[in-house]
């Protein structure tokens, strides 16, 4: 079986593409009956973007930067956007990066790669947005808020905004093999 279904490329990566990106989320999701939408969000701009976007029966969750990511024990994403966001029924993850972490602490005090990060660099080679998006769906189930046996939209980008989304089936850290992009829905040509 197949079906025709075709990868929206932009022209280059970047916050201009989150619009078109959101845009074709919501498409999809309704065309496949998906429910949840993984967001990647710093500041949380880019998670109450999608509120408009989605419709009241997507779930989105928004994935934030750990604490601690741009300097010891300071959160990007201001408390008064956290509870505007969770007002709005969005459910908000903030832990530890699936491809960082304890590898990313060796390799800044040993000077040498972990595992993890070499898969990080290898999603890469697809763009920031694909490694992303694949990142925001292991923390996610990770965290218990998306389940391994339903499909998900996951999105992510390149610093700020969005322009990459893939449609997944996440999978635990643990079990990272078992994650499968089932398509990409749209992301940069350019990066």
């Amino acid at each position: 079986m197949s079906y025709d279904m075709p990868c929206r490329y932009f022209e280059k990566a970047g916050h201009e593409n989150t619009r078109d990106v959101l845009d074709l989320v919501s498409q999809r999701t309704k065309q496949l009956g998906i429910s949840t939408v993984l967001v990647a969000t710093c500041s949380g701009k880019t998670a109450m973007e999608a509120i408009g976007h989605m419709g009241r029966d997507i779930q989105i969750i928004a994935v934030t930067h750990y604490t601690g990511f741009e300097r010891p024990d300071h959160q990007e994403m201001p408390e008064e956007m956290r509870r505007t966001l969770e007002s709005k029924g969005v459910r908000i993850l903030t832990c530890m990066h699936a491809f960082g972490g304890v590898g990313r602490g060796i390799r800044m005090k040993l000077n040498t790669y972990q595992v993890e990060e070499i898969m990080a660099y290898t999603l890469r080679m697809f763009g920031q947005g694909t490694k992303v998006a694949v990142e925001l769906a292991l923390m996610a189930a990770d965290a218990g808020f998306v389940r391994t046996d339903e499909d998900v939209i996951s999105i992510g980008g390149t610093v700020t905004g969005a322009d990459t989304a893939l449609l997944l089936r996440p999978a635990n850290s643990s079990d990272i093999f078992n994650l499968k992009v089932k398509e990409i829905i749209c992301k940069p040509a350019k990066f």
